[in-house]
C-alpha cells in the first residue's frame, strides 16, 4: 500500500484533469486523519469559490468519499507525525502538510501517492491552490529516491 495525500483524492474524487491516472493508486492506501479535512476543504472551494460543484453533486462526492475512507483507507493520527513532518518542512523547505505525508510514508517505507510530483505545479480550475511536491524536495527531505 501507498500513502495517498489529499491533492490525489480531491483530483480523483473531484474528477479533475487526468483522475483517470489515478486508478490504479487508489485501490487501498494510508493517509494522515488530516486528509479528510483537506479533502472536505478542496469541495468546498470546488462548490462556493469555484462553483464548479453544485451542492448535490458535492453531497455525493463526500458520501463516495466517506464510503471509501471506511474500505479503502487507512487513516494514521497526524500528532504521531507531526514531529518528524516539522523537521521534513524545515529542512525541505515545503508546507507541514505535504511533509506529514512524507513523514508517514517513511515510517510505513512507502512511496507517496502523487504521479504528478514531477511537475512544479499542478493547477486545475477547481483547486487553483493544488501543488505538488518537486522530485528534489522529496529527495532531500527523505534521502531516497522514490
Amino acid at each position: 500500500m501507498i500513502v495517498i495525500d489529499a491533492s490525489a483524492l480531491a483530483a480523483f474524487f473531484l474528477r479533475e484533469e487526468g483522475w483517470e491516472n489515478l486508478k490504479p493508486y487508489m485501490k487501498r492506501g494510508f493517509s494522515v486523519d488530516h486528509v479528510v479535512k483537506e479533502f472536505y476543504n478542496a469541495v468546498w472551494k470546488a462548490n462556493y469559490l469555484f462553483k464548479t460543484l453544485d451542492y448535490e453533486s458535492m453531497r455525493k462526492v463526500l458520501e463516495l468519499f466517506n464510503s471509501y475512507i471506511e474500505k479503502n483507507l487507512i487513516l494514521e493520527p497526524e500528532d504521531k507525525y507531526i514531529d518528524r513532518a516539522l523537521s521534513i518542512a524545515l529542512k525541505a523547505g515545503i508546507t507541514l502538510y505535504d511533509s506529514l505525508y512524507i513523514a508517514l510514508a517513511l515510517d510505513k517505507k512507502n512511496p507517496t501517492n502523487n504521479p504528478r510530483r514531477e511537475t512544479k505545479r499542478y493547477r486545475t480550475k477547481t483547486r487553483r491552490q493544488s501543488t505538488t511536491l518537486k522530485q528534489n524536495q522529496y529527495n532531500t527531505a527523505t534521502g531516497l529516491n522514490p
